[in-house]
């Protein structure tokens, strides 16, 4: 596959799969809520921080282990408890939340926690089972066509893959920033109240699809 065709492929697929609700998008609006619109960037940086380990111990042969029923039981056992205790988090702090009254930098655009938002990237993306259950399909089987151009076919598909959740979370945190003056500090408990009820829901649903799947393997 040529280069510009796989980066255009990744780059549409990846975008289908970051639009789609999860633990990484709820994150985005709690946080662009109260610190702006580098909030997006900065969650991409976490769930890369996570995603590219991943990506190169599947090139180096960790893909068989994952389409195994028992890992991605194991996955969604402990990624669906790790939701519920972030969900669980969020709704206790809610009640006590408030929007800042003006930047605490000075300022500038560059939300402080910086290292803070770059976490919650990445342990909202560590604990969400679809995040392995997308690499152990539709990664795998991109990955299949970047491999016969060697290093640059994988840097090439990473690069139209990162550059989708970019886009996507970017505009997130930018509409979020945008309508910040219309927030009031009540509805800014709702809506973190609100994300941590759904994070509670896929908390739920990924640890319920986790037991089914480790059962079967124990089954088998």
């Amino acid at each position: 596959m040529p280069f510009v065709l796989l980066i255009g492929t990744a780059f549409v697929i990846a975008l289908s799969g970051a639009v789609m609700p999860g633990p990484v998008l709820f994150a985005t609006v709690r946080w662009s809520a109260e610190r702006g619109r580098w909030v997006g960037p900065l969650i991409v940086v976490g769930h890369a921080a996570v995603e590219v380990p991943l990506l190169l111990a599947i090139i180096l042969g960790l893909g068989d282990v994952m389409k195994r029923p028992a890992f991605l039981g194991a996955v969604g056992l402990a990624g669906g408890a790790a939701l519920l205790v972030m969900g669980a988090l969020m709704l206790r702090v809610a009640p006590a939340l408030r929007l800042p009254q003006k930047a605490q930098n000075g300022g500038q655009d560059a939300p402080p926690g910086t290292a803070r938002i770059i976490a919650a990237g990445a342990l909202t993306s560590v604990s969400n089972p679809y995040f392995v259950f997308w690499w152990a399909t539709v990664g795998l089987r991109l990955l299949g066509q970047a491999e016969p151009l060697g290093s640059l076919g994988y840097a090439a598909f990473y690069a139209g893959h990162v550059s989708a959740d970019l886009l996507w979370y970017g505009a997130v945190s930018e509409s979020v920033h945008r309508g910040r003056k219309l927030l009031s500090d009540h509805a800014y408990r709702w809506l973190v109240g609100a994300c941590a009820a759904i994070l509670l829901g896929f908390g739920v649903f990924f640890a319920c699809q986790g037991f089914a799947l480790v059962r079967e393997a124990l089954a088998a």
